[in-house]
């Protein structure tokens, strides 16, 4: 049977023993998809391609830790994230949010208008996309996180290393900025 043939947990065990083309099959199948999500964060090919290389490396190294309570997949992702954020902020383009704005807490009662029905009808992709590529980057990394990853706010805690709190605010400011945003280019 072809390496590509066999399921991912029988790649796996072949990788943890040193095989270099099981661990170029697992390669094969993640790359894609890992570099996409580097790229979203650090919004450079280049750096994207590096942290994708370092992530795959410290995987296969770290194969042994890989406990099976989630997919694979899941497990390298965070393993992207988390280098992605780190290569983000070693470039100096990360900006901290003052720690004044960023521990301001939202209202428990305070209801996300969000974009009416009739406004999300008339947004394309594109225009969705364009106008989150142009928000501050702060709110486009925790928007990309929830939206486009699928973290809840726990997990982007965890991931920003922020709290529950600020995430809230952040995520609520972001949403409030791409909001303002979408119905400026509609208009």
């Amino acid at each position: 049977m072809t390496l590509t043939k066999v399921n991912i947990e029988s790649l796996l065990v072949l990788c943890q023993n040193g095989n270099q083309m099981a661990q170029l099959e697992v390669y094969n199948r993640y790359q894609k998809a890992m570099f996409n999500t580097a790229l979203r964060i650090v919004k450079n090919t280049a750096e994207a391609e590096d942290v994708m290389q370092e992530s795959f490396i410290t995987a296969f190294s770290k194969l042994n830790t890989f406990k099976g309570s989630a997919t694979f997949g899941s497990w390298l992702k965070r393993i992207v994230i988390n280098k992605s954020i780190v290569q983000y902020r070693k470039s100096q383009r990360f900006v901290e949010v003052p720690d004044f704005l960023a521990s301001q807490e939202v209202d428990e009662d305070m209801s996300d208008p969000g974009i009416s029905s009739d406004e999300y009808e008339s947004v394309q992709s594109s225009q969705l996309l364009e106008s989150m590529n142009s928000l501050h980057e702060n709110y486009r990394n925790i928007l990309s996180l929830h939206f486009i990853e699928g973290y809840d706010y726990e997990e982007i805690c965890e991931i920003l290393n922020i709290s529950y709190a600020n995430c809230r605010t952040l995520m609520s400011r972001a949403k409030e900025s791409l909001r303002k945003k979408l119905i400026s280019t509609a208009v």
